[in-house]
């Protein structure tokens, strides 16, 4: 009789636990659609980006929920790193990747490379070594070797979405392709060498250790583009060979949207980094798939992207405006206020040093490589400092490898791991409101004018400039081939950078996409 009673109590339990969910869903996507609807109502002033009225509505609902429930919590919906890096980060990633213009993007690869790549390290390094040093002056003790390297690549990794709203690409292709490719490289390195550091069980940080993180970090940073190449290659060939488009727009858009999920999914599986492996996926369904669709097709996929990571964006900064209220975390912090205040400014100090310790010499190292091309490829002072500025934000990805690395499923019992918590929150919040609402008149004290700058430079009828593919040929004598191989080194050192992109672009015409698909490399769409 009492199984009978417990099975008869079942559905009732039931739909009291599915009720006590779709409660906090239903506010939480009504409250997203406020987002949207202020945000609309705020387009015409670019000092307030989405970002920030997302954070600043998560704020205000938070204090709202935090009154309801007389000061328990302020969140509608407990974040899970999980949810975060299965559900959110994917579309974010491939839609950065999808809409990058890849002239831009490849032609100035070499620096976005130095500064999304080279410049983690480096700021890694800086903000690892000051919080280790100077944490525990403010009683902030127990965190390992590896937590504060960890601390270092959660606080290197950049948001750089309040510069690119205020920067125009048009007018400013050479900044723009540079801010917004080392954004996209920097949270991909920032993830791929978080992943490598938190292997790391040694207390002490000696040189076999960081061999240990380098060689890490160049395996799964390269098998990673390996899986994301491979499957935008196989998309592209798919849609070009098969022809979906005869019978279904739909399922043209349908396979480059599973394809590159499951691109990130076997990437998180086999322990590579998802976030490399679906921008690439991005990339090359970008430069080949594209152009195997129907027009309609074309039209589409640009925009559902593009929600699809509008939408998770805006999820993830009004959750933080939230969790900054979160009065479990601030009252497990181990530390008084003022101390608190201490870490904070150490934290947000090393930022800008680790910040400025790789843009500037980096910067200089950049010109020396496109010597020799057109002046329009060189990195000015002002867009240098731009630059640096567009990478002091931090965000999404900050919030999740914090969350990953000091919570168990969103929560946290350990008061040091709540501490560093609620410094993530702090930073990303301050950073991107302050610094976001500077960034305008920043920009517009720099580039007044908005100067129109190319950052290709355009090609001459120069006779080294002709270079063909292969290098050498069966056809033509020895010398002549000696003769253009010499020319060609020549070219090579003389102009490193556009040499390759050179070559690169002949072998992209020549072989790959007659196989792949695509438009040829003088076309402006690709």
């Amino acid at each position: 009789m009492e199984a009978m009673n417990h099975y008869n109590h079942l559905p009732l339990n039931i739909a009291v636990t599915t009720h006590r969910q779709v409660v906090p869903i239903t506010l939480f996507v009504a409250v997203l659609c406020l987002c949207l609807v202020i945000g609309h109502l705020l387009d015409e002033n670019r000092w307030v980006n989405e970002s920030i009225t997302a954070i600043i509505i998560g704020c205000i609902v938070g204090t709202i929920i935090l009154i309801v429930s007389k000061w328990k919590s302020s969140r509608l919906l407990r974040f899970d790193e999980e949810l975060f890096f299965i559900y959110l980060l994917p579309p974010i990633i491939f839609n950065a990747g999808f809409q990058v213009k890849k002239k831009q993007f490849f032609h100035n690869f070499f620096p976005i490379m130095l500064f999304g790549v080279a410049g983690v390290f480096i700021s890694t390094s800086i903000v690892a070594a000051g919080c280790r040093w100077l944490f525990p002056k403010f009683g902030l003790d127990g965190l390992t070797m590896s937590e504060y390297l960890s601390i270092g690549t959660i606080f290197s990794s950049t948001d750089t979405v309040c510069t690119l709203q205020v920067l125009h690409q048009d007018e400013t292709p050479l900044l723009y392709s540079l801010v917004f490719g080392e954004g996209v490289v920097n949270d991909a390195t920032s993830v791929v060498l978080f992943n490598a550091v938190r292997k790391l069980n040694a207390n002490t940080f000696r040189g076999k250790a960081v061999l240990h993180i380098l060689l890490d970090f160049l395996y799964l940073f390269s098998t990673s583009t390996v899986l994301g190449v491979a499957a935008g290659l196989v998309t592209s060939y798919i849609l070009r060979g098969l022809g979906f488009g005869r019978h279904s727009s739909v399922r043209e858009i349908s396979l480059m949207i599973l394809v590159a999920y499951l691109s990130y999914i076997l990437a998180e599986l086999f322990e590579l980094s998802g976030i490399l492996t679906v921008f690439f996926a991005g990339v090359l369904m970008s430069h080949y798939a594209w152009h195997n669709v129907t027009e309609s097709s074309r039209i589409t996929t640009r925009h559902t992207f593009a929600a699809m990571s509008f939408i998770a964006e805006t999820f993830i900064f009004l959750y933080v405006g939230m969790d900054a209220l979160d009065y479990e975390n601030w009252k497990l912090s181990i530390l008084s206020f003022w101390k608190s205040i201490g870490v904070y400014s150490t934290v947000m100090f090393l930022i800008l040093l680790g910040r400025a310790a790789f843009v500037f010499p980096l910067s200089v190292i950049s010109n020396y490589m496109h010597r020799g091309e057109a002046g329009s490829s060189k990195i000015t002072g002002k867009h240098q400092v731009v630059i640096w500025w567009a990478g002091l934000m931090r965000g999404a990805v900050s919030v999740a490898l914090a969350f990953k690395q000091f919570t168990l499923s969103g929560v946290t019992l350990d008061p040091t791991n709540a501490t560093m918590i609620t410094t993530t929150i702090v930073i990303v919040l301050f950073s991107t409101i302050v610094f976001g609402l500077l960034t305008k008149p920043l920009i517009s004290y720099l580039l007044p004018n908005n100067v129109t700058m190319c950052g290709v430079p355009r090609r001459t009828t120069s006779p080294k400039e002709e270079m063909t593919l292969p290098l050498l040929s069966f056809e033509e004598s020895a010398s002549e081939n000696l003769s253009r191989a010499k020319e060609n080194i020549s070219m090579l050192m003389e102009r490193p950078v556009y040499t390759i992109h050179s070559y690169w672009r002949r072998f992209d015409d020549t072989y790959m996409r007659p196989i792949f698909g695509g438009a040829r490399s003088n076309d402006s769409s690709s």
